[in-house]
């Protein structure tokens, strides 16, 4: 076990039941390569990342999270799919409040091209293993989002391309996604207040390459190290999309049909009607609401209750490598989540993969589970 001279009676009861789930347990360094994490994680991961460099001058990390190093494992050893993966060791991450490490188990699953049969097992056996450490479903609430949907949603609605971007990148964000509404409500600029002249005359001409270069000036000016959060080219794109956002107007019908899809929060066995009720006869989810009665109907030949799941069409999860389900399941009236996890399709590709692997995964805060137990 990293870091630990002896597994706890959680950690030995969680690895009894990956290996009956047919998961082959991994170990990966604690330092791994940060570029995949500052590229792929997402600003509220990102800032929290200790970095560091190696002697060739490489920039490190200390291991924030398990998903990417385990991708990347399985990728170096060319093992074949679809396969299973568990890991459990500490992770590392900077917090104004709690202690940098912790302790993480999990699960990958890579590779099953059945989605919908692929997400419902893992949900389904991440609250088999919570219940296995005494936290039964009358003691836990259980949230899912679907960032397909979302995406589904804003397609039909007719919103520009820009603005869909934008949206998505805020999913499971919620000040992020707050904010982007409240731009959309009032076209008045105010989202572009503070940005540089420059940078604004240079995103409304759409000229990139000068944009970049004038970036990079002001981080440089800044004493910004080069590895510190986007890349130039990142923020320049970003900054082009969000003057074309800026300038363009929604219709108050549009934002309040969004608004009413947003503030969708129901029992996942109601979700279906509650959709079809915001969407109306002019919206159409097409694939993406088929899948997710799919994935529903898997999750109930697995024994899963679906009225004590919630559907929040709101809720995701603050890392960007996320695709499509999201899910948490958290103590009752608690904040933190014990378990949580979701799909990433693209993750695999973009970290070296020769074709995309379809993937999700479940994640397991050990520390808040034993302490939850001992409040139970």
């Amino acid at each position: 076990m990293n870091a630990r001279s002896a597994p706890s009676a959680i950690e030995t009861c969680l690895s009894g039941f990956f290996a009956g789930f047919g998961a082959y347990d991994v170990d990966v360094p604690l330092l791994q390569p940060a570029e995949p994490y500052l590229d792929s994680t997402g600003e509220a991961l990102r800032r929290r990342i200790f970095l560091t460099r190696g002697e060739a001058g490489e920039v490190l990390c200390l291991r924030p999270d398990f998903t990417i190093p385990v991708c990347l494992a399985h990728i170096a050893a060319t093992n074949p799919l679809p396969r299973r993966y568990s890991y459990i060791g500490p992770i590392f991450r900077q917090s104004g409040t709690g202690a940098p490490e912790t302790r993480q188990a999990g699960l990958e699953d890579l590779g099953d091209a059945d989605k919908a049969a692929a997400d419902a097992r893992v949900l389904a056996q991440a609250l088999e293993c919570l219940s296995a450490c005494g936290l039964t479903t009358d003691k836990i609430e259980v949230v899912l989002g679907d960032q397909g949907l979302f995406e589904a949603f804003l397609e039909g609605l007719g919103l520009p391309g820009s603005w869909q971007r934008r949206l998505i990148r805020t999913f499971g964000d919620e000040a992020a996604l707050t904010s982007a509404l409240d731009d959309l409500a009032r076209h008045d600029g105010r989202s572009l207040k503070g940005l540089d002249p420059e940078l604004r005359r240079l995103a409304m001409r759409r000229d990139l390459p000068a944009l970049e270069a004038a970036i990079e000036s002001l981080k440089e000016e800044g004493g910004l190290p080069p590895h510190s959060g986007r890349t130039a080219a990142e923020i320049a794109a970003r900054l082009v999309e969000k003057v074309a956002f800026a300038a363009t107007a929604l219709s108050e019908a549009s934002l309040l049909r969004l608004r009413d899809f947003l503030s969708v929060d129901c029992s996942l066995d109601q979700a279906p009607q509650t959709l079809a009720a915001v969407c109306g006869d002019d919206i159409d989810l097409g694939r993406a609401l088929v899948f997710f009665e799919r994935r529903a109907e898997a999750l109930r030949e697995a024994g899963v209750d679906l009225a004590g799941i919630r559907y929040r069409a709101a809720f995701g999860r603050a890392i960007d490598y996320y695709t499509g389900l999201v899910f948490e399941a958290r103590l009752r009236g608690g904040d933190e989540p014990l378990a949580g996890g979701g799909r990433y399709d693209r993750l695999l590709a973009y970290l070296g993969a020769t074709e995309p692997v379809p993937a999700v995964g479940v994640s397991f805060w050990l520390d808040r589970i034993e302490a939850a137990g001992a409040r139970q």
